[in-house]
């Protein structure tokens, strides 16, 4: 039961910063699950992916209702990012987990540097 409601807090952790600024997944649901629950990393970033996709598709009718979606830009965003994701998934399979933690923990530094400055 408090698995239960951890993952639950997760989620719903991951859908507010979601619906708010438009990430969740990778930014907040990979560390918790990491951090809070013991995933490994793979493990967790494969769990995100298949709650992103729920997440993803709510928000973004919900966006669509507000009239903040612009569908023609959001499909030439989407289709390549599928083929990106296909060779993310290839080389988070080959490159050691270790290196893969320290990748990501350097993006997310990075990424807030770049939101403060």
């Amino acid at each position: 039961m408090r698995r239960t409601l951890q993952l639950a807090a997760v989620g719903t952790a991951a859908g507010g910063f979601s619906g708010l600024f438009g990430v969740g997944g990778g930014i907040v649901i990979v560390p918790l699950l990491v951090l809070w629950l013991g995933y490994e990393q793979r493990e967790a970033t494969g769990t995100s992916l298949a709650a992103i996709a729920v997440i993803a598709a709510v928000t973004a009718g919900l966006h669509a209702l507000y009239g903040n979606v612009d569908f023609a830009k959001g499909v030439l965003i989407g289709v390549p990012a599928v083929f990106g994701a296909v060779i993310g998934t290839w080389l988070q399979q080959i490159v050691p987990v270790r290196w893969v933690t320290l990748i990501f923990a350097a993006l997310l530094v990075a990424v807030a540097v770049g939101l403060v400055v």
